[in-house]
C-alpha cells in the first residue's frame, strides 16, 4: 500500500517474482469509471473506491480457495480500506511504502502515459492515513533499493 508512485507495483511485482508466487496489480481492478475520473485529475471518493476494493478482496478469496499465496498492489490510504482487506483474511499482510511528497513527486513525473497524472498526488498525501500500530502493517521506507526493500519485507513477514 502507499501513494501513487511509491512503488506498489514495482516491489509487488519483484515480491512476488521472488517468492514464485502470482502478482495482481490492483490498478486493473479499478472499474473504467475511476480510471476516467482519474485520468481526468478527479480524486476517486471513498463510494467509488468501494467496488475496487471488493474486486481486490474478491482476487485475494480467491487465492485462498485455491490454498494459494499472492501479491496484490492496492493504495489503502485509509484505515478502513485496509480493514475491508484484512477483515476476515487473517493470512493478509500489508506492507506499507512510506515515501515523502518530494521523492513521489519525482517518480510520478517519470512515468508518461499513467492514467493517475501528478495533480492528484496532494489528494493522495491529504488521503492518506499512516497505519497505526494496532494494525501490525509493516512500514518500508520507499526511497531505498529495490533489492533491499524485498529482502525487508521478507525477512519481516516471514
Amino acid at each position: 500500500m502507499g501513494v501513487a508512485g511509491s512503488g506498489k507495483s514495482t516491489v509487488g511485482r519483484a515480491l512476488a517474482q521472488t517468492l514464485g508466487w502470482p502478482f495482481q496489480e490492483g490498478d486493473d481492478l479499478h472499474p473504467p469509471e475511476n480510471v476516467a475520473r482519474m485520468r481526468a485529475g478527479v480524486p476517486l471518493t471513498d463510494a467509488d473506491r468501494v467496488p475496487w476494493l471488493e474486486a481486490i478482496g474478491a482476487w485475494i478469496d480467491g487465492q485462498a480457495a485455491v490454498r494459494a499465496p499472492g501479491v496484490v498492489t492496492c493504495s489503502a490510504l485509509k484505515s478502513r480500506y485496509r480493514a475491508v482487506l484484512t477483515g476476515g483474511r487473517p493470512q493478509v499482510r500489508i506492507v506499507y511504502l512510506r515515501g515523502s511528497a518530494g521523492l513521489i513527486a519525482g517518480r510520478i513525473a517519470g512515468r508518461p502515459g499513467h492514467f493517475m497524472p501528478a495533480s492528484l498526488l496532494d489528494s493522495q498525501f491529504a488521503t492518506l492515513e499512516e497505519p497505526a500500530a494496532w494494525e501490525h502493517v509493516l512500514t518500508v521506507e520507499a526511497g531505498r533499493d529495490l533489492a533491499g526493500q524485498v529482502a525487508e519485507i521478507m525477512s519481516r513477514v516471514a
